[in-house]
């Protein structure tokens, strides 16, 4: 039987290049994406174009009002999103998010009868979120097997991270040999309603330097 996996898919560049790779791996991908409360749409409407253009076996897009308890510039009007880099983790932050967003896919998981679960958390060019660690995927993984009817029953949850060591620009490049078409993908915490991006957050500084650093020409499509 061919192998299941549910891939996280935010529409951004890290996760495209995840679901390309499990596809590669010969997975067959189921994904899961977040209406969380966050500042604009224009991901989601690039992952279900992902989706589609992927050809996964469902794609889900769950509705969670994490504004409703605000603290992050991602969810919360009144924050704004920086211009500048900060020092420490930024106001950007979404608290709990990934812990959420596994638990989710855990429960899916479950339903579907799979064990695979794939996230694109990296932790080299990244934005010093705490629950982009391999520290807390290694937590969440036992939290996996010990919590679940699955896991007490013997079976064994895989929370795969293919990218959490790789800088951006690797992530670009292994991207395109499998190719990825990134000008799909938003990445901007701040992008309008065509997915156009600010150039000046911390997603779009990141993203700007991994093509730089691939020799890539950037494909994003930018406010003028």
């Amino acid at each position: 039987m061919q192998k299941k996996a549910i891939v996280l898919l935010s529409g951004g560049l890290d996760s495209i290049t995840v679901l390309a790779l499990a596809k590669q791996q010969g997975f067959k991908c189921y994904a899961l994406s977040f209406d969380y409360g966050q500042r604009h749409n224009a991901e989601l409407k690039a992952a279900a174009q992902i989706a589609a253009d992927y050809r996964v076996e469902d794609h889900k897009i769950i509705k969670l009002d994490l504004g409703s308890i605000g603290g992050s510039a991602l969810t919360d009007e009144h924050i704004l999103v920086p211009d500048t880099p900060q020092d420490g983790i930024p106001v950007t932050y979404v608290p709990a998010r990934n812990t959420l967003f596994l638990t989710f896919a855990l429960g899916w998981a479950e339903v579907l009868n799979l064990r695979d679960i794939f996230i694109g958390v990296n932790a080299v060019d990244y934005s010093g979120y705490p629950d982009c660690r391999p520290e807390f995927i290694e937590a969440f993984q036992k939290l996996a097997d010990l919590a679940t009817k699955a896991g007490v029953e013997g079976g064994h949850f895989t929370i795969h991270t293919p990218l959490i060591s790789l800088s951006k620009a690797e992530i670009i490049k292994q991207g395109c040999a499998l190719g990825v078409h990134y000008q799909r993908t938003v990445s901007c915490y701040s992008a309008d309603d065509q997915g156009r991006a600010c150039g000046v957050c911390d997603a779009c500084r990141l993203r700007k330097a991994g093509f730089d650093g691939a020799g890539i020409p950037d494909p994003t499509q930018y406010k003028k």
